[in-house]
């Protein structure tokens, strides 16, 4: 696993061991910021269950300007400071050591222009993510949530979210997500 193109291209990062994780692919991730690189300069990014910290740290090196990464495994948070320290982007980034919903309370009142959710494809409560994050406005106005998701996993947007548009793979889709303007 790498940063894939900015400022810190190339820098190998450190996944956790075991099956708590599953990082994104380096092509899902190198199609995926393809797709969003004229959103990335000066983007506030918050990456719920970050893993590695790989999604946040190749915003933050493409020109991100902030980059929030929630994770409660251990093992995880250990990778996030290790591979933050390897870029170098420790000042442009601030990690939130628990539960998303713990996290989000902390976080209640920050507006973020990408939100980038990879949640355990076991995790039921994803619905009940998107309802906080819509509820509690978390994206800007022009904002949008980026969700991975198993292919096989349905996913009902709450009243004020809306797809825009999606990118499937053989066992992985990306969603995204904006903010329903009419419903507001």
């Amino acid at each position: 696993m790498r940063v894939i193109s900015g400022r810190c291209r190339g820098t190998h990062l450190e996944a956790p061991e075991g099956m708590n994780t599953r990082p994104t692919t380096d092509r899902i991730k190198e199609t995926l910021f393809n797709m969003i690189a004229f959103d990335i300069p000066e983007c506030e990014f918050l990456d719920l269950f970050s893993g590695s910290g790989a999604m946040a740290i190749e915003a933050l090196s493409r020109g991100g300007k902030r980059a929030v990464l929630v994770e409660k495994d251990t093992k995880a948070l250990a990778c996030i400071e290790q591979n933050l320290e390897k870029a170098r982007l420790k000042a442009e980034a601030k990690v939130v050591a628990s539960d998303v919903f713990e996290a989000l309370k902390r976080l209640e009142g920050e507006q973020f222009d990408i939100i980038f959710m990879d949640p355990p494809y076991a995790l039921e409560n994803i619905q009940t993510v998107l309802e906080i994050l819509a509820k509690k406005k978390f994206l800007k106005e022009d904002g949008y949530i980026i969700l991975e998701r198993s292919t096989k996993t349905i996913v009902k947007l709450p009243q004020n979210l809306v797809l825009w548009k999606e990118k499937q793979y053989k066992t992985t889709t990306l969603s995204f997500i904006r903010r329903d303007m009419g419903s507001e």
